[in-house]
């Protein structure tokens, strides 16, 4: 056997989706918020997704120099909406009921309350493995 043997792609662990109740505003039939599908996507898929939210921004001080920066609220909503299975963000009827034309906009349309939306974002970066944050480093660091 292969000291390589243990990375092959056939022993590689298959990620399930994952589900969340992002809104109480959709609910089924018997009142309950309805859960989302999502997907986990890959570093490729994330790579793509913030180079496509990166702007390049001039440094103080130094002309024709620039610098790169993130825009994060964009990049957090592009992540999301890549990571939803259901309900279906790029159907165009689903789109219309909510006069919108975009799978971001359909999401900040359906979960329109600001700390759902919170809620879901942190959901998804959890999900998506980005599960430490600043904030847990320094409680960390402090003890």
């Amino acid at each position: 056997m292969s000291k390589f043997s243990r990375f092959m792609k056939s022993n590689k662990t298959v990620r399930e989706n994952g589900f969340y109740a992002p809104t109480k505003s959709l609910r089924d039939e018997n009142g309950k918020p309805l859960e989302w599908e999502f997907r986990h996507i890959t570093s490729g898929e994330n790579e793509e997704l913030r180079d496509s939210c990166t702007i390049d921004v001039p440094v103080t001080g130094k002309p024709n120099m620039f610098r790169p920066k993130i825009q994060s609220a964009k990049y957090i909503r592009k992540m999301i909406a890549a990571s939803v299975v259901v309900p279906d963000l790029y159907d165009a009827q689903l789109q219309d009921s909510y006069g919108v034309n975009q799978p971001e906009d359909l999401l900040i349309a359906m979960v329109d309350e600001p700390g759902e939306y919170t809620g879901l974002a942190a959901f998804v970066q959890k999900f998506q493995g980005f599960d430490v944050s600043f904030g847990d480093k320094v409680e960390e660091a402090k003890n």
